[in-house]
């Protein structure tokens, strides 16, 4: 932690009480101090009361009081020399603007701090790379972010879980959002592939499963090479969430760089899905066609328009099979056999979904 922060409080407490102002480490070594040269000196007499059980000693010249101790981590010693009047509530006071002091540095020049506000694009482009050589984060590599998305439970530690799988903390940063969303920062070795990148997400659903018995979807963001294209490849992985969400309701893990022709109609406007719509299922056609029905259309896709195929996994007779598609065609005009037919309908469906889903 910066000393000159420390530095510049002693003289300004100085300035106020009159008095000399030493503040050491737990060894009591003086790191920032009013009184000329002490700098670097180790005090005998701090370091005596730093053994002792005392939280506040006084002697003839000088007055002690430990900093942070009341948490269980004992972080500075404060020292006020002179005869000064109420030096406990003095010293309070001094311990409180230090302990203020040191929240303000870690909030300031924390790096997980500072990369979640590069996430959440609270930094300025041009600030993101001074800030990075301040705090020694490589600004240039090849990073991807993975936005994990866990179910409402009590109790929850997912962003413990992610950050014990990632716990090299100068390369990849773990960011908790709330209590459903947490981010992880991942910088790319040279030879890392998007299978390597899809694995890696795997691995996180895998072990909250295994651990927190919870439900989870990862969104994947694009690659970037520079630190303030972070917030994008965060917006890319929500986008791959939110549009997984809609048409890949099987899969657990969505890559922005895979969303097909979810990602076009996430994109139209509403007016125009509904025009669409109506034109592809004319009367409300769409709302006829029965549960039965419609899992033999989406089987029908799934094996790409195979019959045969289709009729032995749906466990039905090929004839009952090309039934049920007639039936369908009387329906709605529309031969699902046909490349062309089955193009529309699906592309309709997609919308159908899509409408539902923001309409909620």
């Amino acid at each position: 932690m910066s000393a000159k922060i420390f530095q510049s409080l002693v003289y300004r407490v100085k300035e106020i009480l009159g008095c000399d102002v030493d503040i050491t480490d737990t060894n009591g070594t003086v790191f920032a101090s009013t009184r000329r040269n002490a700098v670097g000196e180790c005090n005998e007499e701090v370091m005596e009361f730093i053994e002792s059980n005392e939280q506040y000693a006084e002697t003839e010249n000088a007055a002690f009081m430990k900093v942070g101790e009341s948490k269980g981590n004992l972080d500075f010693i404060a020292v006020v020399y002179g005869n000064l009047q109420d030096r406990k509530k003095a010293m309070e006071l001094i311990c409180l603007s230090i302990e203020n002091a040191r929240l303000y540095y870690e909030e300031k020049f924390d790096k997980n701090n500072f990369i979640k506000n590069v996430v959440l694009g609270n930094i300025l482009p041009g600030d993101i790379s001074l800030r990075a050589k301040e705090l020694r984060v490589k600004d240039d590599v090849r990073r991807i972010v993975y936005s994990i998305h866990t179910e409402k439970s009590k109790d929850i530690h997912a962003y413990n879980i992610i950050q014990s799988l990632f716990p090299n903390d100068s390369k990849d940063f773990v960011v908790l959002l709330d209590d459903q969303n947490t981010v992880l920062v991942k910088e790319l070795k040279e030879k890392e592939t998007e299978e390597d990148i899809y694995r890696k997400a795997r691995i996180i659903i895998d072990t909250l499963n295994t651990e927190l018995m919870v439900k989870a979807s990862v969104g994947i963001g694009s690659e970037v090479t520079r630190l303030r294209d972070i917030s994008r490849s965060y917006k890319d992985a929500q986008t791959a969430l939110a549009i997984g969400k809609i048409f890949e309701t099987d899969k657990d893990i969505i890559d922005y760089n895979h969303l097909g022709i979810g990602r076009l109609i996430y994109q139209l406007p509403t007016t125009l899905c509904k025009l669409f719509l109506n034109e592809v299922f004319k009367d409300n056609v769409y709302e006829q066609i029965d549960q039965e029905t419609m899992i033999t259309i989406k089987k029908f896709f799934e094996n790409s328009l195979n019959v045969s195929e289709t009729s032995r996994q749906l466990f039905v007779h090929r004839n009952t099979l090309v039934y049920r598609l007639d039936k369908i065609q009387k329906l709605t005009g529309m031969d699902l056999r046909k490349f062309e037919d089955a193009m529309l309908f699906k592309v309709a469906m997609m919308v159908k979904r899509y409408l539902d889903e923001t309409s909620k």
